[in-house]
């Protein structure tokens, strides 16, 4: 773990007065987890208007977004998709205590999966599994259901709150093999080197180092090449993982690519090329639920004044 994890086995540890809200907000996530399913939806919808109407730094940032990425919209239909994805994203943080405190079992019933085979398949050659996603909104709960299909690893980037980074890593060490810091690179080859499935999303922007620029919905898009040596440290299979909320908010879809052939190969550029093409692809499927509320474009090749963030074209 890395100097800023500080997460305890012991619940004990954190009774001190400091820790009470955190506590109590953990209680309203676990008094949510536990609601009717079509009550959680209608609260996330809530949730979702609540933060679009208030989070207005936020807005700006995913209005600008879809600016960019949509230009074919006209300002109607943009606006129309930004406040889509704020919904998306309350039903999100619903999901979040689903995952965390029910069983995925719970949820079987409300889950179809397509491309499980090529899982398998791959798992069956025991050279480990690259498993890339995106941060769709649904990107917890998925992983949840996806833990009644296959066992994988996850990364993470740790909470500075050390109680909440200790009931989110418990929370997720229930569901995965491995919970692996973002930041300790060798665990993961090491898991994919035993034949272990880990998941990975490359889709944010993590700043110029050990990135290149290439287009995403178009746009220079600081793109980290980790994706391919991860690939390649032991010639594991990558796949990628799609996973949705239905249109009715009734349920949710998983999805598995078949293997990504010739790849990596040998250029980052190329790949990081590749990798982008295959989210923006499924990103197309169901806009309203990716993470438009990250500065995926923040970090440009001219600095960060050339950010488009801090441009104020976009009203908020």
């Amino acid at each position: 773990m890395t100097k800023k994890s500080k997460k305890s086995e012991h619940l004990s540890d954190f009774l001190a007065p400091r820790y009470w809200p955190t506590w109590l907000g953990f209680g309203v996530i676990w008094l949510a987890a536990h609601l009717p399913f079509a009550v959680q939806m209608r609260i996330g919808q809530g949730v979702g208007w609540l933060i679009y109407k208030f989070a207005r730094d936020r807005r700006r940032i995913c209005k600008t977004n879809i600016a960019l990425c949509f230009p074919e919209l006209d300002e109607n239909a943009q606006a129309r998709l930004v406040q889509e994805t704020f919904i998306s994203n309350g039903i999100g943080v619903m999901e979040v205590g689903m995952a965390w405190c029910r069983h995925p079992e719970d949820f079987r019933r409300r889950v179809t999966v397509s491309g499980l085979e090529n899982l398998d398949a791959a798992a069956r050659d025991g050279k480990g599994i690259l498993l890339v996603c995106a941060h769709f909104t649904t990107l917890e709960f998925a992983g949840s259901l996806l833990s009644l299909f296959h066992k994988m690893d996850v990364t993470y980037r740790p909470h500075k709150n050390p109680l909440f980074e200790t009931l989110m890593f418990r929370a997720r060490q229930r569901l995965y093999g491995a919970v692996i810091d973002r930041g300790d690179v060798r665990q993961a080859l090491r898991r994919l080197q035993q034949g272990y499935t880990v998941w990975y999303a490359p889709d944010q922007d993590y700043g110029p180092r050990h990135s290149v620029f290439v287009p995403f919905f178009g746009v220079p898009a600081a793109t980290i090449t980790a994706t391919n040596r991860f690939a390649s440290f032991n010639h594991s299979a990558v796949i990628f993982f799609s996973h949705y909320r239905n249109v009715e908010n009734s349920g949710y879809h998983l999805d598995f690519s078949a293997p990504l052939q010739d790849y990596p190969s040998g250029d980052d550029t190329t790949d990081a090329i590749r990798i982008n093409s295959v989210i923006e692809t499924a990103v197309r499927q169901h806009p309203e639920q990716y993470l438009w509320l990250h500065k995926r474009f923040k970090t440009q090749v001219e600095g960060k004044t050339a950010s488009p963030y801090n441009k104020r074209r976009v009203r908020p």
